[in-house]
């Protein structure tokens, strides 16, 4: 069974391969079943390494080739000459690359894997954008570090991939009031909550419009990870079943050779 995942239309460009991946098509069983990707869990090692080199695949690339990062809920994003060791992930956000057989990988269970490209440039980008990463300004970060590659904005696309939606993110009064204390006309992204003190928040919609704000073509996937237990990992379905081992997704961008 090959690696699931899903494309975007923005990113299907001439010489770039991308893949928002599902938790189907891995080794990994139990709580972690199937396509864990993520190296900071308690799954079996050699279970993760093979999901990854089997998402790494997909792309037509080796398992050594798939580039992640330490996350880290910031903002700080690094640029990646070279492929590093996974044991030696850079504590960061975001990361971009103008490099060929790189493939930038976010990791995620339910905060927003965002994947970016410059099809004229040839530039890419990817980053983990949970509320406070994008409040604090990562996916801004991501544009100017892929324009210090040579991007030009206008040409930049990127795509909000699967992530909690409003309908399933109750949230207290902690996150927002740490989004309008940005911007109070953000208030639009908070619908009233099922309980008291609580709201619902669109987090797609909020690092849409972050980005959309910037001028960048951006589009977003329709998947609610909370909602879709049979294709994604969700870390708040967990945390309202009682907590435990929990797998994350990957998405990934890369150029091709």
């Amino acid at each position: 069974m090959s690696a699931e995942f899903l494309t975007a239309d923005l990113l299907q460009l001439p010489g770039l391969r991308h893949g928002f991946f599902t938790r189907n098509g891995g080794v990994s069983t139990g709580a972690f079943a199937s396509l864990n990707c993520s190296l900071s869990g308690k799954d079996d090692a050699a279970a993760v390494r093979e999901n990854r080199t089997r998402a790494a695949a997909t792309l037509g690339l080796p398992h050594q080739a798939l580039c992640g990062l330490t996350q880290v809920h910031g903002k700080r994003v690094v640029v990646a000459e070279e492929a590093w060791p996974e044991d030696q992930r850079p504590e960061a956000d975001g990361v971009v690359t103008r490099r060929t057989g790189i493939a930038l990988g976010i990791i995620t269970g339910d905060c927003a894997p965002v994947l970016f490209a410059d099809g004229h440039a040839g530039v890419i980008g990817g980053a983990h954008a949970g509320w406070r990463g994008a409040v604090l300004g990562v996916l801004e970060e991501t544009i100017l570090a892929m324009e210090g590659l040579g991007a030009a904005r206008g040409d930049i696309v990127a795509v909000v991939g699967p992530c909690i939606h409003q309908a399933s993110y109750e949230v207290a009064a902690d996150l927002r009031d740490a989004v309008l204390a940005r911007d109070p006309a953000d208030a639009r992204f908070f619908a009233t909550g099922k309980r008291d003190g609580r709201w619902q928040f669109d987090l797609p919609g909020y690092c849409a419009a972050r980005l959309s704000a910037l001028g960048v073509a951006v589009s977003m996937l329709a998947h609610d990870t909370l909602a879709d237990e049979a294709r994604f990992f969700s870390h708040r379905r967990n945390t309202l079943a009682g907590g435990g081992p929990i797998g994350h997704q990957l998405s990934a961008i890369a150029i091709a050779d």
